[in-house]
């Protein structure tokens, strides 16, 4: 079976990008160099003279669509209308011009972040959630694969794009300066304006908090909304751990709207009329206040991770947070018990792989990032908490599916990695099982996660196998159990493209035009 879903448009898509590629492979090879300011503004189609933020007629965004700062607005631009048949040799063209990977990126994230709806949060906004995790796939590529991963996420920024107009054609706006508040009550406005879901006033008090305090200060009133709500399947801390992290990389002064964007999704409500979280916020952030200080100072317990792996599997969301508190209590470490969610949320993967429970992994991913990113002890409590009774909330949604067991050893044990990479296209839960006890042997799991990355770049289409794919990554490296750690990263062949799935013709196009 096949392990990336069907693309129905994957013959008019080869099409679409064949005349590129032929083009390409007869192009003159550039020496690329730096364009200088003067440079890059000519050919963003910028006057250079021009007042205001230098955008020339052509550049006119009225007055209610939000802007971005000159430096940026005009590539912005030229990735908003460039048409997409036409968009990898652009970007080619510009490359060999001297745009910067840091550019491209910011560009990129930021042309999604104007012009795709945060709502619901998922589906075509993944040009928005996919972003940093293609940048992170990319940062740890062979250094002649490095662009490529941009290249999918550019070109898929279009393809949500298009959606979008479809829909409606939404852009995010200025903001409304008249209300936007002073620095000193700022953060208690959007403080109170998350609380009772009221967008229109989180709009404005993200602005005057972006505007008014630093980033980590600003960042503790996200990490704490990011995590109160499952519904988008878990996508709003996935929203706002990927803000963070692409802000890190393009730059806070981009902050202003990236947040907006993000407290306007965080307030989704998916029609549903409850202006409240779905999940257990609540009852947890009752059971994460009653935790005594010294709570996340424990000893790593391999059994302890069992048993709520155990706990997990049969119990719903309060008797699994339940387990928790008792566990912490314990004296167990907090790391044994993140061993034990994300191999839950792995297990389910490998038993039903598809959209749900591949969300059971990044929305943990996200929640295990906030709880290292954040400074406040009570968000800290209450991710991990989030994180655990999340997990049966997906298992429910999944029903019925395969029994599969990742935390013991599988009975036809041992194997060899080449046999279970071998199975991946035939079967993808025993290429995973097969997997785990040869990754647990290895010192070194670097060329496995490296095959991986490959073949995400090469051959991923969905921006859920970046996603997923980094996520896995991540985690995997993470786990202080070695068993926990080889099947996390071993349930990454339970939904990663096989060696024999064809290349991606966006990519093939920018292989060719790159020379790599």
């Amino acid at each position: 079976m096949s392990l990336s879903k069907p693309v129905p448009e994957r013959g008019q898509e080869r099409a679409r990008l064949e005349p590129v590629v032929a083009r390409l492979r007869h192009a003159p090879r550039k020496v690329v160099r730096m364009a200088t300011r003067r440079e890059f503004l000519r050919a963003a189609g910028v006057g250079v003279g021009c007042a205001g933020l230098g955008l020339g007629p052509g550049f006119d965004l009225g007055p209610e669509m939000v802007r971005f700062r000159p430096e940026i607005e005009p590539l912005v631009r030229w990735l908003e209308e460039t048409p997409r048949d036409r968009l990898v040799e652009g970007l080619l063209g510009r490359i060999r011009d001297g745009l910067s990977y840091r550019e491209a990126l910011a560009a990129t994230f930021l042309a999604a972040i104007r012009n795709i709806k945060p709502r619901p949060v998922g589906f075509k906004f993944h040009a928005v959630m996919a972003v940093h995790s293609a940048h992170l796939i990319a940062q740890h590529a062979d250094r002649d694969a490095a662009w490529l991963p941009l290249f999918w996420a550019a070109d898929h920024f279009k393809g949500s794009q298009a959606r979008d107009v479809e829909e409606g054609d939404w852009t995010l706006a200025a903001v409304d300066e008249s209300r936007v508040p002073g620095p000193n009550t700022a953060r208690a406005e959007l403080i109170d304006a998350l609380e009772r879901w009221d967008e229109t006033k989180a709009d404005a008090a993200t602005a005057g908090l972006v505007r008014a305090a630093g980033a980590a200060e600003v960042m503790e009133v996200f990490w704490r909304y990011g995590l109160r709500d499952q519904r988008n399947i878990g996508h709003k801390p996935i929203f706002t751990m990927q803000c963070w992290r692409t802000l890190q990389t393009i730059g806070w002064q981009h902050a202003e709207p990236v947040l907006r964007s993000l407290a306007f999704g965080l307030l989704d409500t998916q029609g549903d009329g409850v202006q409240g979280p779905v999940g257990p916020y609540e009852s947890n952030l009752e059971r994460a206040r009653s935790l005594q200080p010294g709570w996340q100072v424990g000893r790593t317990d391999e059994s302890a991770t069992r048993h709520l792996v155990a706990t997990i599997r049969d119990e719903g969301p309060d008797a699994v947070a339940d387990a928790v508190i008792a566990a912490l209590r314990s004296g167990v470490s907090p790391d044994s018990l993140w061993d034990a969610v994300l191999l839950s949320a792995s297990e389910l993967l490998v038993r039903a792989p598809g959209i749900i429970a591949l969300h059971a992994v990044t929305a943990t991913n996200s929640l295990h990032y906030i709880y290292h990113a954040s400074g406040d002890d009570l968000t800290r409590r209450l991710a991990l908490l989030q994180a655990a009774s999340w997990v049966p909330l997906y298992r429910r949604r999944i029903g019925d599916a395969p029994s599969i067991r990742l935390d013991a050893p599988a009975a036809d044990e041992p194997s060899t990695l080449e046999e279970a990479l071998d199975a991946q296209s035939r079967n993808r839960a025993r290429a995973a099982t097969l997997a785990i006890a040869p990754l647990e042997r290895l010192e070194n799991r670097e060329a496995y996660f490296a095959e991986a990355r490959r073949r995400i770049i090469l051959r991923g289409r969905d921006s859920h196998q970046y996603k997923y794919g980094a996520a896995a990554w991540e985690e995997a490296q993470m786990a202080v159990s070695r068993r926990a750690g080889a099947a996390i990263a071993a349930s990454m062949l339970a939904y990663l493209p096989a060696a024999d799935e064809p290349e991606n013709p966006v990519i093939a196009a920018a292989r060719s035009g790159l020379r790599v």
